[in-house]
């Protein structure tokens, strides 16, 4: 009926869709949001249909899209053991060091457990990059991408 092609419309509900997801996301302004579809080149009227669209629906979109979200789990508690084999039938003078953790996480009400194994030449390398990721959280670039996706 449009003398559309089937690609040209869904290119413009995919573009349509992105729109007022990333808008809804971030929860721009009014301003913003006509600044942002101003550079598009629609008409006026066109812009101020696309502006009361999103500000009609911004709340419902935001809605679906924290019901969307993954529900990770959370930490409930932690226990650990470290344990040396110290020697073998075949060799009776080795250090072979591991440590054991049971992680316990709350899921939905839920409690369920984690064993995990490792070296401690391991365990070190990944303290060492949680410590760096912690670090980078406290810079400016970070705090403004936490802040906006709130």
């Amino acid at each position: 009926k449009l003398n559309i092609g089937v690609d040209t419309i869904q290119h413009g509900v995919e573009g349509l869709t992105y729109l007022l997801t990333e808008s809804s996301k971030l929860m721009i302004s009014e301003i913003d949001f006509q600044d942002s579809i101003h550079v598009l080149g629609f008409s006026d009227e066109l812009n101020k249909l696309l502006l009361q669209l999103y500000l009609d629906n911004r709340k419902e979109i935001r809605s679906i899209l924290s019901e969307l979200a993954p529900k990770l789990p959370s930490y409930h508690s932690l226990e650990w053991r470290l344990d040396v084999q110290l020697a073998s039938r075949s060799l009776r003078q080795q250090i072979k060091p591991a440590v054991t953790i049971k992680l316990h996480l709350n899921q939905n009400e839920d409690q369920t457990a984690q064993v995990l194994q490792t070296d401690p030449s391991t365990l070190l390398h990944l303290i060492q990059q949680l410590e760096q990721a912690l670090g980078e959280m406290k810079t400016n670039h970070c705090r403004r991408i936490v802040r906006n996706m709130k």
